[in-house]
């Protein structure tokens, strides 16, 4: 059968970064309910940092290692979002253009809440599969941001909001799909799907979200367990706990994830506490770490779980990793695939830790000062030319590194440069 999957992947998770325990000790939240969100830090987006500038500054270290006739055979381009600029232009056409792509070149949007990747991922393996264009690559980005405005967090912050702001992140996660899976190879027809209509989350307008989140909770439990069970129809002698050496999922925060393995383990394995406690660590821990770093960035999010569980579990062998991917409306998948020893040590190279540890730390009064200037950007804006130095402490990461940014609006068309 014909390898396919992941080549490359990369992450950017951003310039800076903010304690996400401080935000919720300033905002006087209930620090048992805190605790389960498993969360550490979360990317904080900089007024000239969007979409567009998270999805190229993470897909151009895969780009500048290719030759060019690699480079040239990239014939697709997805981007995976639910932070779209603009209701009919993709912001796809932006991040060819400062890849400098082939022309030669399809180019688009997905959006689907947060199984965007998994679904642009599924179309990437199908388009190289077809062997309509053998050879062929295909270039796939999930970048989301969220932004918190001063409006948001005055008097009427609400407590849904007030732990949605610590959870949330900003970031992207761009990864290469080809016949030469480097990194994830892909189990060819193992995947288990299942979807229906639900008002867990949404987004009625560009800029703010709203929902259950009761709802949200029982509809991922839900769509983890019958996604799981359509996986397990369409392939034979599958168990969870021995078929799977790791598991990703897509994390809005852990405390989710742990519950949601928790209910796996009990109704698949009758499984007690200690010995599910033991296999979440074990099995699931290794893909939270970046989760906990970053926050949730929504289509990205389970990618950002596979890449961090390949940086952080045990690859001496080629290991099976199952992921599970939900979007809120709602669409799930579960799906599998292997990592060889090989493919954890070209992963290392990107040096994914390091960057995250290099972020500048916001201390909490930039932070409310940035909540001031959140709305310079926001959707629909016709005109605006940027201020860098606005916060100069996280300008000096981003300058002389290469880095895109935006620079300006002008009548609604983004520019950016390369700082």
């Amino acid at each position: 059968m014909e390898q396919v999957g992941i080549e490359a992947i990369s992450v950017y998770g951003g310039a800076a970064k903010l304690d996400v325990r401080m935000l919720a000790e300033a905002r006087q939240l209930d620090m048992t309910r805190f605790d389960n969100l498993m969360m550490k830090e979360k990317t904080v987006a900089m007024p000239y940092e969007d979409p567009v500038s998270y999805a190229v500054n993470a897909a151009k270290p895969i780009i500048d290692n290719l030759s060019d006739i690699d480079k040239q055979s990239i014939e697709m381009v997805i981007t995976c979002s639910e932070s779209g600029i603009d209701f009919g232009k993709s912001i796809s056409t932006y991040i060819h253009d400062y890849l400098e792509l082939n022309r030669n070149c399809r180019m688009f949007e997905l959006k689907q809440a947060c199984y965007s990747g998994t679904a642009g991922f599924q179309m990437a393996l199908n388009f190289i599969l077809s062997q309509t264009s053998p050879g062929a690559k295909a270039l796939v980005i999930g970048t989301d941001i969220s932004r918190f405005s001063v409006a948001e967090g005055g008097a009427a912050l609400s407590e849904d909001w007030s732990f949605a702001e610590p959870s949330s992140g900003a970031g992207a996660v761009a990864f290469l799909v080809s016949d030469t899976p480097y990194i994830f190879q892909a189990d060819i027809g193992c995947n288990g799907y299942y979807g229906y209509e639900v008002m867990d989350t949404c987004r009625p307008n560009p800029d703010s979200e709203a929902g259950d989140a009761e709802l949200s909770l029982l509809s991922y439990l839900d769509c983890c367990e019958n996604a799981y069970l359509k996986y397990k129809d369409r392939v034979e002698g599958v168990d969870y706990e021995k078929t799977f050496n790791y598991l990703s999922f897509h994390t809005p925060f852990g405390g989710m994830v742990k519950g949601a393995h928790r209910n796996m383990m009990r109704k698949f394995k009758k499984s007690q506490p200690i010995e599910i406690e033991e296999d979440f660590q074990r099995r699931v821990m290794p893909g939270l770490v970046y989760c906990q770093q970053v926050g949730n960035i929504m289509g990205a999010t389970v990618l950002l779980s596979l890449a961090s569980t390949i940086d952080h579990g045990e690859f001496i062998q080629p290991q099976r990793i199952g992921l599970f991917s939900y979007g809120s409306g709602c669409c799930s998948e579960f799906y599998s695939g292997i990592v060889t020893p090989e493919g954890k040590q070209i992963q290392a190279q990107q040096g994914i830790s390091t960057q995250l540890g290099d972020r500048y730390s916001l201390s909490f009064e930039e932070y409310e000062h940035l909540l001031d200037y959140s709305s310079l950007v926001s959707f629909g804006t016709r005109n605006v030319t940027l201020d860098y130095q606005m916060f100069p402490g996280v300008w000096k990461q981003i300058e002389n590194k290469n880095r895109l940014v935006l620079k300006k609006i002008k009548e609604f068309h983004r520019e950016y440069e390369w700082v």
